[in-house]
C-alpha cells in the first residue's frame, strides 16, 4: 500500500511528525510513505526510513488556488491507496478530497477544537499531545503504531559543521531566544542576562540560535566580548543546525520551532512558556514536564499556538520568570 502523507507546513509542526511518520513506516516496512511538504521542511526528514520518501512542494505548488491545483497534478501521478493528512487546513483539505473522489481512503488530523475552547476557558489539560495525534490518523488508516523513533541521529551523533570548535569537556548549551508571536517570547534583556549568567559558568559554552538579520544581530550583541558565546544565526545551514543541537548537553527554547528540532536529534530542552503552556498539548517529543518553565498565572494559557497581544494588556507571564529562576533550574536538574 502507498500511503501519501500531507504536512504542508509549519517547520515546528513538521517537525513533530518525524516521530509519528518514522515509527508507522518502521512498524509496517511492507508499506511505502510518500511525505508531502514544502522544499524547506523538507530538509528535516534525515535519515528515514527505506520505505519513507519525501516530496519538497516548490512555493508555486504551495501558495493560493494555483498552487493547490498545481500541488494536485503533482501528487495524481503518484500511485496512492491512502491519504494520512496531518495538516488540516484548506489547502489539504482539498487535495484529501480530491483523492477521496477518486476512492482513496483518507484519514484527516482531528484538531480537537472543543478540547481547544476548554482549555482556553478553564485551562484544562489537553486530552491527547499533539505528537500523538499524528499517531491516530495513522490508526485511523488501520496502521496503529507505538513510538519507537528516539533522534534523527539514532545510530552515532553526526559531524560538526566545519566552523564550529570539536566538543571537549565543556557543557554545550543552546539558546534559542525567538519565537513568532510576543506572548511566546521571553523579555530580550532579561535573556541576555541568562547568556552572561551561563557564560560565566567556567565550563560553559553557549550557541545562540535565531533567524538572519535583525535577531543575528541582537544575538552578536549578547556575544560581544565573550569568547565562549558562538552565534549559529546566519552561519548554518538547517542541517547544519540539527547536527549541532544532537551535540547540546540541553536547549533552552521558547515555545517555538527550536523545541520541536532539539527534541527530534533527542537534546533535553529546557522550554519558557507564556501565553501558552504545554496544556495546549504541544510540548517537544519526549521532553520533560517538570523543565517546562512557567509562571503559572490564572490567566495562562490565554491562546493555543501563540498571539501578539495580552488579554490583560501586561505580559506578565514571560515577565514573572527570572533569570536567576531559568539559571537554577539549568543547574539543579543537570543530567
Amino acid at each position: 500500500m502507498n500511503i501519501l502523507v500531507l504536512r504542508l507546513s509549519a517547520l515546528g509542526d513538521v517537525a513533530m511528525t518525524i516521530p509519528a511518520v518514522y515509527s508507522v513506516a518502521r512498524a509496517y516496512p511492507q508499506h511505502r510513505f510518500v511525505v508531502a511538504t514544502s522544499a524547506f521542511t523538507a530538509r528535516l526528514f534525515i535519515n528515514p526510513p527505506l520505505n519513507v520518501e519525501v516530496i519538497g512542494l516548490s512555493k508555486e505548488e504551495s501558495r493560493g488556488a494555483m498552487g493547490t491545483i498545481r500541488m494536485i497534478g503533482r501528487l495524481r501521478k503518484l500511485s496512492v491507496d491512502a491519504v494520512a493528512d496531518l495538516h488540516n487546513v484548506m489547502r489539504s483539505w482539498i487535495v484529501s478530497t480530491y483523492f477521496r473522489l477518486q476512492g482513496k481512503t483518507v484519514a484527516m488530523l482531528d484538531k480537537h477544537r472543543t478540547e481547544r475552547r476548554a482549555i482556553l476557558r478553564n485551562h484544562a489539560e489537553a486530552a491527547v499531545p499533539f505528537v500523538q495525534r499524528y499517531f491516530d490518523v495513522f490508526a485511523r488508516l488501520g496502521l496503529k503504531a507505538t513510538p519507537q523513533f528516539t533522534s534523527l541521529f539514532p545510530a552515532s551523533l553526526p559531524p560538526l559543521p566545519d566552523n564550529l570548535p570539536a566538543k571537549a569537556t565543556e557543557e554545550w548549551i543552546g539558546i534559542a531566544p525567538f519565537a513568532r508571536y510576543r506572548s511566546k517570547t521571553y523579555d530580550h534583556e532579561q535573556m541576555q542576562k541568562v547568556v552572561t549568567m551561563l557564560a560565566a559558568m567556567p565550563r560553559g559554552r553557549i550557541f545562540l540560535f535565531g533567524a538572519r538579520g535583525a535577531e543575528e544581530k541582537l544575538l552578536q550583541e549578547w556575544a560581544e566580548k565573550r569568547p565562549n558565546v558562538f552565534v549559529v544565526a546566519g552561519r548554518l545551514q538547517l542541517e547544519e543546525e540539527l547536527a549541532l543541537m544532537a551535540h547540546l548537553d540541553v536547549m533552552i527554547s521558547m515555545d517555538s520551532a527550536n523545541m520541536h528540532l532539539a527534541s527530534i536529534v533527542g537534546t533535553r530542552v529546557i522550554s519558557i512558556w507564556g501565553g501558552t503552556t504545554p496544556s495546549c498539548g504541544f510540548l517537544g517529543y519526549f521532553q520533560r514536564r517538570e523543565d517546562a518553565l512557567m509562571a503559572g498565572l490564572p490567566c495562562q494559557p490565554c491562546s493555543i499556538a501563540g498571539s501578539d497581544r495580552c488579554p490583560l494588556g501586561h505580559f506578565r507571564c514571560t515577565q514573572s520568570i527570572t533569570p536567576e529562576a531559568i539559571v537554577s533550574h539549568f543547574k539543579d536538574t543537570a543530567i
